[in-house]
């Protein structure tokens, strides 16, 4: 006996570290969203037209991602309520539906950008194919696997996915020349150049987006953690931000290898307003392989984006009926399906997909702040929350978060009115 106790606290951190494996899955189908082609789009204009400089949006945006998303994780954790439901539930009915009505219509905004971008991604690869009629082929590929697959199989064709999409990235970085010293100081060093707010506010609305942060919670409280014990909880929080803290940083590492291979590659030449004009450009500049490689990891970026936007319309469409999401179930089938085939609806109406792309990125920073004090007002009560509830200092954390984004998106109307 022992002896066996013995092996056992021999053996008990190597345990508790592949333990942590266990929960790796959720913060992955949120971080493809944050490297969907929204990004992409907002990323290349940011290393095109700007070089290096705007590199510290993408570490700030990651940090208060990594904040927001850890805490509406505890939401679900603590209460086996999403974000969405927990509205319906715990606020006003006008209210919530208010929140939630403009959730689903950020959801239909992040769609149009994936399923574009996807698109864009196949037009690329086959260039006698326009890019409307491969949105339809992208609809149809993402219906297939968002209605056929329960959440451990999106989770698996999802981290392949961004394993495809970062090895991609990896490989474009080898192919360019980059001064080290000038990107790492980028990264720390906040600066705005002249004409960059749009920019900067759309690196914002593509890092820390609405339908992720609903997204998040759903897929959170479907482990149905929240019935176990108190200490099981404890654990279950203490993984999540383990899972979290990963997959952020993943995120935040492929956004700025974008950003990089955008500034090497196109700063000071022709700026670039077009998908297809960056992957045209990287060709002589970068060899076949290169612009290859660029079209293929649009696409992957595309089709897993995609599926993570359907399940967050659905969840949040289903919330306001307090209801978790179900893909079985009618009111996540009418979300999921509502929000890809708006999207999809709208791609048709596009006549400039850069521009569309960079203006749906837009649009979400505009909506993120409601989102946002929504998630702290119910994240911070204890008749939400109990006991999990937010102590003074993760408030202030959060309320931080909240001005930042309140000023930032203050500052982008204020150029958009008065110039």
């Amino acid at each position: 006996m022992v002896k066996l106790a013995g092996l056992l606290k021999r053996h008990g951190p190597r345990r508790e570290a592949l333990a942590v494996l266990r929960y790796i899955g959720p913060g992955l189908l949120v971080t493809v969203g944050f490297i969907d082609p929204g990004n992409w789009a907002a990323n290349i204009a940011a290393g095109s037209t700007h070089g290096y400089t705007l590199l510290w949006m993408v570490t700030l945006s990651t940090v208060m991602l990594v904040v927001l998303q850890h805490n509406v994780a505890h939401l679900g954790i603590a209460t086996g309520l999403c974000l969405s439901e927990a509205a319906t539930k715990h606020m006003r009915p006008a209210a919530s539906r208010l929140v939630l009505t403009s959730a689903v219509l950020a959801a239909v905004a992040t769609a149009l950008a994936e399923v574009l971008g996807a698109a864009l991604g196949l037009s690329l690869l086959f260039p006698w194919l326009p890019y409307r009629a491969a949105a339809v082929l992208v609809l149809g590929v993402v219906s297939a696997l968002l209605f056929t697959s329960s959440y451990h199989r999106l989770e698996k064709w999802i981290i392949a996915f961004v394993s495809l999409i970062g090895l991609s990235f990896l490989f474009e970085l080898t192919l360019v020349h980059v001064p080290w010293g000038r990107a790492a100081a980028a990264w720390l060093a906040p600066s705005l150049p002249p004409g960059s707010l749009p920019i900067v506010m759309s690196v914002l609305g593509a890092v820390v987006m609405p339908h992720n942060i609903f997204l998040h919670s759903e897929v959170i409280q479907s482990r149905q953690w929240q019935v176990q014990d108190e200490a099981v909880i404890r654990r279950q929080l203490k993984y999540e931000f383990a899972d979290t803290l990963f997959s952020m940083t993943v995120g935040w590492g492929i956004n700025s290898a974008m950003i990089i291979v955008a500034a090497a590659a196109f700063f000071g030449r022709a700026p670039v307003t077009e998908v297809g004009q960056a992957q045209h450009m990287l060709g002589p500049l970068l060899g076949p392989a290169a612009a290859v490689v660029f079209a293929l990891a649009l696409l992957l970026s595309g089709l897993s984006s995609s599926i993570t936007a359907g399940m967050a319309g659905g969840s949040i469409f289903a919330g306001i009926f307090g209801e978790a999401y179900d893909i079985k179930d009618l009111h996540s089938r009418i979300g999921a399906a509502g929000t890809l085939l708006a999207a999809t609806a709208i791609v048709f109406l596009i006549r400039d997909p850069f521009r569309g792309l960079i203006v749906s990125q837009m649009l979400l920073s505009m909506q993120l702040p409601i989102t946002i004090v929504t998630q702290i007002r119910l994240t911070s009560s204890p008749k939400v929350m109990g006991s999990y509830a937010n102590g003074p200092a993760l408030k202030a954390l959060l309320w931080t978060v909240a001005g930042i984004v309140i000023a930032l998106n203050a500052l982008l109307l204020k150029v958009l009115i008065f110039g």
